[in-house]
Formats: structure tokens, C-alpha cells, sequence
């Protein structure tokens, strides 16, 4: 042994001196390995930092650590990154108490939230829609001063109808305008039809409803995707939410979150949302408005898009904005829509000053939001059975996940109550079952058999003794999602839906255990301990835990959850082993080849080794030995350099230069970190790269004997 020792020190003293001695071998060599040392260590370092931020990014707003769902599904799950109105095939897991008591005799669980996840479309609110229906009301209550206030907005309302038929006949052809609503517009904007308006003000609102309503239209088709849930299990298990205005939905009670992002993006005043964009594109990007192109955009946009605004002036509004902004602009012109044309047309200089105009003295007037925190939301979506189901729900406010505030991904799901949802699903809750069966008893109705239909129906005899069948006795009814429902359900259903009204939505409470002992169609899980291995360890205990008590249970992991999105990672990881492997590759055939030549021109050198007694093997070590030490220098050399440029990065952090990025990022910059593994990694395949190389120039070299090296010396 000591012998062995003693030789192996003479082969790496001799591996030294060589590794010196031919330095161009060495820079070539240690070069591309140095490289290689580098794009390892920074590339599975940037890559494990951006799985990680996903991670808390995916796992804090929605999908938690685990999901789980009924194996039965056809679909897979899928929480994130996809569009729900063609729902998957999912199938329900009917009695949540029953799931969260499987799920929580796992050791890892630490918290269990319902969920179901679907979407609808909402139309929002209509101004002039709402203009009429404010004069109706006024005209009832016989409030003559309300009543010419609205009458002022919506003769503001009809002239800019007449604007714009104004404009409409000078670019286009008088013929592809429509006659009677021309003449309508032209009608309500008359003083004689006003005057008329006074002696039969239901004839005169009739017609404004019918023929001018439909022209100033002005509402939007709101697509919204939503979270049935229980709002304070929620709250608890995702502790990055917050509310951000209003509040949170009292235990009980029916109610509506929007995301802070859907309600800024989808719901605001477009004029008001495109300053805001405009104003964060400057401040918070450093962007121009003299170069960028999406600022210009925007900047044309309201200019010439200031309808939404001219829409919600009455008369005396009208006269207050006229006012301002001839000050603002030092002009005299006095038609409000021009005005508000010249206020909109920004550059770098005056955006903030009327940024800060525009909030300060037009917004306290105007409806910024369509829908405003208080309102009841009316919510109309397909069941699983195909028929229309609706449900009112208040809104209570709207809310965030803090560190992804401006996360269009993260921000896309608002939240409501897990038994609006189920109705909205087509699921039965037990608020509207027992409502049912209030109705079913004042109307003397009964559930018969099938049997006994006929009987019931059309009054024959029994067979047996002649008398009446007796009804069968009532039977617990289960609504499902398939087409199995009956239609008097279904009907009784839609009656039920239409007596709900606004106010009845907001002082509506459902008993606590309501949404415990319901549907749902997926569940989030919450571990105590969330490594990788113990994740997966979790995922097979919930699985099993499930068929011991009856349950068909399919666990999926936050990365699964995410879809689409949580496949992202995947793709990025399998770019950087194929960059790393053809990178590696290259520097095999580079490596090789400058091995083979340094080989060849020591054929004197080890033929003189061979003629002196030194074994094939103490050749075929002395190379590999060399290969390795240029390895090891280098490799290190380029691992180090990648560890100190990761911890510069990640003192600094990479900046997210979209909001899809600011979700991968977990916030507004990704903060990179050193893994042990990423280094043992480089080294592990430097080593067996340097290693491989080195193997068919030792053959070579092994078969030099001192013959050929004196022969080569002639």
C-alpha cells in the first residue's frame, strides 16, 4: 500500500509538471471547462431561485401545497392559467366534512380550505340604463326637483347621441345610418318632446327605454373567473391575502371579493385606468411618452374615447367641468368634449399635473367604477345541466396577495361564498332546499313514485282494495350536475332565484355548518412541513387515507395544480440541461481532440517512460490524472466565479419587467441564491467530463512503445 502510495505521488508530481509545461493544452482544456463550471453553478442556481419564488407565488394565492380532487374526474385539475367557461370535467366530492376529516388524520395536514373554481359573464352597469330607471323612481316619489335633475342628465345624454350622429353622417354614408334611430335621437332631443314629458312622463320613459337606451349602450361583457370558498378558512390558510378596500365577508353571509387587479383592469373608467397605466409606465418603469409606443396608444385612446365620461354629465356636472377645464387649459371653448379631448392629450411634461387634476377635481363627480363596493352583483353562469342559474351576491370589497399586487396571474381569481357557488354550479344548498319545501308544503305538493304516477295524476283505483294509492312518503332530495334534475326542481329553482332581491342578498345568512356539509370540487391543502420529499410522502398518505374511508381521492402537487403555468419550470430546466449537455458535449470533441495532439507530440516523452519500466497503467494514470487536475482548477475557477455572481445577483435582484414575470419572481425582483447541490453538481460533472476525455488519448498513449519513440526521433 505504502508503495502504491509512494507511485501515485510520483504520477501527480509528473501530472503537475505536464500540466505547466503545455499551456496551450491547458488554456484551451481549462477554458472550456471553466465555462462549463460557470453556466452550472449561475444556471441551476437562477433555476432553483425561480422554482422556488413559483412555488410561494403558486402555492400563496390559491393552489396551497396540495390539491385535491375526485379520482373519478375525466379532466385533471387545473387552478391557475385557464379560462373556465368551458368548465372541465371534474367531478364533485359530495360531502366536504367528510373530506376534511380523511384529510386531516394525515400527520403532514395542517389545514384543509373548500374550493370550487369556475366563471360567468357579467354585464356591468349601463348609464343610461341607470339614468331611467333614477328619473322612474323620481317620477313616482312625485320629486320635482329630482325629477328635473335627472330630465338635465338625460338630455346631456341624448345630445351626445346626436354628436355622434353628427359625426357618424360626415364619414360615412347617410344610407348605412339607421332612420328611425336617427329620428328617435332627434325626437328626445326635441324642447316640444321634454315639454310632453311633463304631462305623460310614463309615455315619454317608455319610449327612452326602448328606442334611445339601446343606442348609448355604453356596458361591458365582463368575463370574471371566481373561487367558491370559505372566506375565513381562506384568509387563514393563505396569509399573504389582504383586504384592500371594503371588508372581508362576515361568516355566514353571502358575498363577493373582487381581485384588486380585475376590478383596477376590468371595472374602472377606461379614461381614469389608461392614467394610471400611464402614470406607472413613467414613474415605475421609466418609460417615455414621447417613445413609447403603448403610452402613445393610451394617450389617443382617451383622447379620442371620451364618450364613457360625457355619458355620466347632467347639466349641471356639464356646466362644473366646463368650468374647470377652461381654467386648467387657459381656454375658451366651451364644448365639454372638446375640453376634456385637449385635457387628455398628455405628454412627459403636463401628465402629472392633470393626472393629479383629473383626481382631484373630475373624479369626485364621476362614477369611476362600474361596479361600486356595497353593490349587489348579479351573477348568471351555465349549471353542469346546461340551464341558466343566477344568484345575487353583495360585494364586499376588494382584496390582494401581498408581494403580487401587480401580478395579472396571480390576480385573476376573485372569491365568493362556497354556497352562492354551489347554486351558481347547479349544486342543491340546503338554504334553497328547505326553501323548496316551504313552497312544496303551502301548495300541497308531495313527491309520488314512479309507480304511482299515473294513479296520482289521473285518480284510477288501486287494483288491490280499490282505494287511492297513498303517497309515498317525502324523500331527502340531492340536487346533482347531471341531467337528471327534475324540472319542477329546476323551476321551483328559477322562481326562488327571482324572488331574491337586493336587499334581501345582503341580510341573507346561511346556517355555519352550510358549507361544511356540502359540495365541493376541490380542496387545498395546507402541510405543516412542505419539503419535497414530505410533500410527496403527504400526497400517497391522503390517497390511501381517502380509499381507507371510502373516498376517492386524487392528491396533486402545486406544480400539477398550476397547469400550464407550473409546466413553465419544467420547460425552462429541460433548455438548460440541453444548453449544458451540448455545451458539454462540444467541449468532449474540443477537450479530446487537444488531448490526442498534446498525446502525440509526447511520444518521445513516453517512450522513454516505457524504455525506463513504467507500466501502461502508470501512463494511462498520469493522464487522467493530469485531465482531472485541469478539472478541478478549472472547474472550481468557473464555480466560484458563478457562486460570486449569483450572490452579487441576488443582493441586487433581477427586476420584473412584466407582470407575468412578477409573478414567476414572487415580487418585483428575484433574488437569487446559492444551493450546496448546484456546486456539487458542477464539480461532480467537470470531473467526469475532464475524466471521459482523457480516456482515448491514454489509449493511445498506452500504446507507444519506446521502439516507436525512438523511431520518431530519427
Amino acid at each position: 500500500m505504502k508503495a502504491w502510495f509512494s507511485t501515485l505521488g510520483v504520477v501527480a508530481q509528473m501530472a503537475f509538471r505536464n500540466l505547466f509545461a503545455s499551456r496551450l493544452k491547458t488554456v484551451i482544456v481549462g477554458g472550456i471547462i471553466f465555462f462549463g463550471g460557470l453556466l452550472v453553478v449561475a444556471g441551476n442556481s437562477l433555476l432553483d431561485s425561480l422554482v422556488a419564488s413559483m412555488s410561494r407565488s403558486v402555492i400563496g394565492s390559491v393552489a396551497g401545497h396540495i390539491q385535491v380532487y375526485n379520482a373519478q374526474s375525466k379532466d385533471k385539475l387545473e387552478v391557475m392559467g385557464r379560462m373556465m367557461m368551458g368548465d372541465p370535467d371534474i367531478a364533485q366530492l359530495d360531502d366536504f366534512a367528510k373530506v376534511r376529516a380523511s384529510l386531516m388524520k394525515v400527520p403532514n395536514v395542517k389545514s384543509v380550505v373548500p374550493m370550487g373554481i369556475s366563471g360567468a359573464l357579467v354585464t356591468s352597469g349601463n348609464t343610461i340604463d341607470l339614468a331611467l330607471e333614477k328619473l322612474r323612481n323620481a317620477v313616482k316619489a312625485h320629486d320635482k326637483a329630482q325629477i328635473e335633475s335627472e330630465k338635465s342628465h338625460v338630455r346631456q345624454i341624448v345630445q351626445v347621441l346626436q354628436s355622434d350622429l353628427k359625426n357618424a353622417k360626415a364619414i360615412q354614408d347617410e344610407r348605412t345610418i339607421d332612420r328611425e334611430d336617427a329620428e328617435a335621437v332627434t325626437r328626445a332631443s326635441s324642447d316640444q318632446f321634454w315639454r310632453d314629458f311633463d304631462q305623460h312622463p310614463y309615455e315619454s320613459l317608455e319610449f327612452l327605454e326602448n328606442r334611445i337606451a339601446s343606442q348609448a349602450a355604453d356596458a361591458d361583457l365582463l368575463f370574471l373567473n371566481y373561487v367558491g370558498t370559505d372566506f375565513q378558512a381562506f384568509q387563514k390558510a393563505f396569509d399573504r391575502m389582504r383586504i384592500v378596500e371594503g371588508s372581508m365577508v362576515p361568516p355566514g353571509r353571502r358575498g363577493f371579493l373582487f381581485s384588486k387587479q380585475v376590478y383596477e383592469d376590468q371595472l374602472k373608467l377606461k379614461a381614469a385606468r389608461r392614467l394610471d397605466k400611464i402614470k406607472e409606465g413613467i414613474d415605475a418603469e421609466g418609460l417615455s411618452i414621447a417613445t413609447d409606443p403603448d403610452l402613445k396608444r393610451m394617450v389617443r385612446e382617451n383622447v379620442s374615447q371620451v364618450r364613457e365620461i360625457l355619458l355620466q354629465l347632467d347639466a349641471a356636472k356639464t356646466a362644473d367641468f366646463r368650468a374647470k377645464l377652461q381654467r386648467e387649459l387657459g381656454s375658451q371653448e366651451t364644448d365639454v368634449g372638446k375640453l376634456l379631448a385637449a385635457f387628455f392629450q398628455t405628454d412627459d411634461q403636463n401628465l402629472h399635473q392633470r393626472y393629479d387634476f383629473f383626481y382631484k377635481q373630475l373624479a369626485p363627480s364621476l362614477e369611476l367604477y362600474r361596479v361600486r363596493i356595497g353593490d349587489v352583483l348579479t351573477i348568471k353562469a351555465f349549471t353542469r345541466s346546461g340551464y341558466v342559474q343566477s344568484v345575487n351576491v353583495p360585494v364586499y370589497g376588494t382584496f390582494e396577495f401581498q408581494g403580487l399586487e401587480k401580478s395579472t396571474l396571480a390576480g385573476a381569481l376573485n372569491l365568493m361564498d362556497m354556497v352562492s357557488f354551489r347554486e351558481l354550479y347547479g349544486f342543491m344548498s340546503g338554504e334553497k332546499l328547505a326553501e323548496i319545501q316551504q313552497l312544496q308544503k303551502a301548495a300541497g305538493a308531495h313527491e309520488i313514485s314512479r309507480e304511482n304516477a299515473e294513479a296520482e295524476l289521473f285518480g284510477s283505483k288501486s287494483v288491490d282494495d280499490g282505494a287511492a294509492a297513498p303517497a309515498s312518503p317525502p324523500r331527502h332530495v340531492t340536487a346533482t350536475t347531471t341531467p337528471g334534475v327534475a324540472p319542477v326542481m329546476r323551476d321551483l329553482g328559477e322562481s326562488l332565484t327571482g324572488k331574491l332581491q337586493r336587499e334581501e342578498a345582503r341580510s341573507r345568512v346561511f346556517p355555519p355548518d352550510e358549507v361544511e356539509k356540502g359540495v365541493v370540487l376541490n380542496a387545498a391543502v395546507i402541510l405543516k412541513d412542505p419539503s419535497p420529499k414530505k410533500l410527496h410522502e403527504t400526497m400517497a398518505a391522503i390517497e390511501a387515507q381517502g380509499t381507507k374511508d371510502g373516498l376517492t381521492l386524487k392528491a396533486i402537487d402545486w406544480q400539477q395544480a398550476a397547469g400550464l403555468i407550473g409546466q413553465f419550470v419544467n420547460v425552462i430546466r429541460m433548455v438548460l440541461y440541453v444548453a449544458i449537455l451540448i455545451i458539454f458535449l462540444i467541449a468532449l470533441v474540443i477537450i479530446n481532440t487537444a488531448l490526442v495532439l498534446a498525446t502525440l507530440e509526447r511520444f518521445k516523452e513516453i517512450g522513454t517512460l516505457r524504455a525506463i519500466g513504467a507500466q501502461r497503467r502508470f501512463i494511462l494514470t498520469m493522464l487522467v490524472i493530469e485531465s482531472l487536475v485541469v478539472g478541478v482548477i478549472f472547474g472550481g475557477l468557473g464555480a466560484g466565479l458563478g457562486a460570486i455572481i449569483v450572490s452579487i445577483v441576488g443582493k441586487v435582484g433581477i427586476p420584473a419587467k412584466s407582470d407575468v414575470w412578477f409573478f414567476f419572481f414572487s415580487g418585483p425582483r428575484l433574488y437569487p441564491f446559492i444551493g450546496t447541490s448546484n456546486i456539487v453538481a458542477a464539480f461532480l460533472i467537470v470531473l467526469l467530463v475532464s475524466a471521459f476525455s482523457s480516456f482515448y488519448p491514454a489509449w493511445i498513449a498506452m500504446r507507444v512503445t519506446p521502439r516507436q519513440a525512438m523511431a520518431e526521433e530519427e
